[in-house]
């Protein structure tokens, strides 16, 4: 994949992105219409993947500028659960590897739809030079479908303060190469994508992640700036003869808990002081915290970022809470078509609205937040999120399967590994021969148990506390 890395520079990007901005237009597309982009295909090769990647990243840029929002659909998920989050979120297009391709070709029509497939013209005063929001992506709590989390059309005053704050952060420059390591169905590899873009730097598309193609990229390429997940780190370094020299100056981590011991291998390769990490959220971003402060309290996460506070439900120094965080009004948020989701997530506090996502966790007395555990079902694996509700729901339909429940176990490669404890007329081998071809891989079940029986509370829902354990003593 380093010879298959597609580089995209601003300045070939900005046409590409009028282009696809133009044609979504006179398609008749209108600000705080949703288009739905379901790429890289995953089974494409590595060159062809990361064009796509490029293709998307223009797209969205050039979309969002017009307030056409891009929904982000994950191409790795099943037929069918891709079809669930389009119809849920109600887009009035949908786009996927060629068509997305196309789209930002500047010289072509679309290739598709014949609406499309128009010249790009001149938008004018149309669209502006900041896109006017942030992609729409899905995420989830404990029960149910996930949701897309929507902020809405910006006006551009709020558009130019959302991506200045982003910028006063992570602070790219026009000399800088962004290599990108995730997929862009996710928010942070996107956005920091979006963010370079507009920064006028290089993005660097390798089509997806694997450690020896990305080392290459990183000798070729010689990034300068990088948002990746333990994994994608901890893989880098254990590769047999070692990683290559870093070239960062900016390396930013953020998914999943990173394990001390690999915190500090990262902080030996890429320099302590060109280390950061953040606690943020497809909702919203709480704090980032540069390798020096970790090294000083060991586990923190650091501070609220800039425009930013944190609080501890009662607000009391060292005790363990649910985490709050007052933002500044262009981070404000809904879950789409969820007004029970959207109230549960925000209260009224003395310094204005807070906004939660269930994440436990303290404060010391210098500000500093230590987090104690993710969402309480939450499952990270690898950087990716998953559900619970939302696997057990494909597992159930499995046949066989009278009742199940999903649980994380910890994993030194991914931070955990998705498990299953199930009860049915059925043996393992069905179970995983089942989900091979129904549940998408990332969700997909590593370690499966078949009980008698699940722990129920007195209310007859599962016990999700001390699962995991209950499972070994009973499978």
């Amino acid at each position: 994949m380093g010879d298959d890395a597609y580089v995209l520079t601003a300045a070939e990007a900005e046409p590409q992105a009028l282009a696809a901005a133009a044609r979504l237009v006179r398609a008749g597309l209108n600000p705080g219409d949703r288009v739905a982009l379901i790429a890289p295909d995953s089974r494409a090769n590595a060159a062809s993947a990361a064009r796509t990647q490029a293709a998307v990243a223009a797209l969205a840029w050039g979309a969002l500028r017009v307030g056409i929002v891009p929904v982000m659909v994950n191409p790795v998920l099943q037929d069918r659960e891709r079809a669930d989050f389009v119809a849920d979120s109600r887009v009035a297009l949908v786009l996927a590897d060629a068509d997305i391709v196309a789209l930002t070709d500047r010289q072509a029509g679309s290739g598709g739809d014949s609406a499309l497939a128009v010249g790009s013209g001149d938008l004018g005063s149309e669209i502006s030079d900041v896109p006017l929001g942030r992609p729409m992506h899905f995420t989830s709590g404990t029960t149910g479908r996930s949701k897309g989390v929507w902020a809405g059309v910006m006006s551009e005053p709020e558009a130019r303060d959302y991506w200045a704050d982003e910028q006063r952060q992570w602070q790219l420059g026009s000399d800088d190469v962004l290599l990108n390591h995730g997929p862009l169905a996710h928010s942070a590899p996107l956005r920091f994508s979006m963010l370079a873009l507009m920064a006028g730097a290089r993005v660097v598309f390798t089509g997806g992640f694997d450690a020896r193609s990305t080392s290459r990229a990183i000798v070729e390429h010689r990034p300068s700036v990088a948002m990746a997940v333990p994994t994608h780190l901890q893989r880098i370094l254990d590769q047999p003869g070692g990683p290559p020299p870093s070239t960062y100056r900016r390396l930013v981590h953020a998914g999943s808990a990173c394990p001390p011991d690999l915190k500090r291998r990262i902080h030996g390769w890429a320099g302590v002081e060109n280390v950061w990490e953040f606690l943020g959220s497809t909702e919203g971003q709480f704090t980032a915290c540069r390798g020096s402060e970790w090294e000083d309290r060991p586990g923190t996460l650091g501070r609220a970022r800039p425009g930013r506070s944190l609080l501890i439900d009662d607000g009391s120094v060292a005790h363990e809470g649910t985490i709050w965080c007052v933002g500044p009004d262009f981070a404000r948020f809904e879950y789409f078509d969820d007004d029970t989701k959207t109230q549960r997530a925000w209260r009224q506090t003395a310094t204005g609205p807070a906004f939660t996502v269930g994440d436990l966790g303290r404060l010391d007395r210098d500000g500093y937040l230590f987090l104690h555990g993710r969402r309480h079902d939450l499952i990270i694996t690898g950087g990716m999120n998953v559900y619970p509700a939302e696997v057990e729901a494909e597992l159930r339909r499995c046949p066989g399967v009278r009742d199940v429940a999903v649980f994380g176990q910890p994993d030194p490669t991914w931070g955990e590994r998705v498990c299953a404890a199930v009860v049915g007329e059925i043996s393992v081998d069905q179970v995983l021969s089942w989900a091979r071809t129904e549940v998408a891989g990332y969700r997909r079940p590593k370690g499966v148990y078949l009980v008698d029986e699940l722990p129920l509370t007195s209310n007859g829902k599962v016990r999700r506390d001390g699962l995991a354990a209950w499972v070994e003593s009973h499978a």
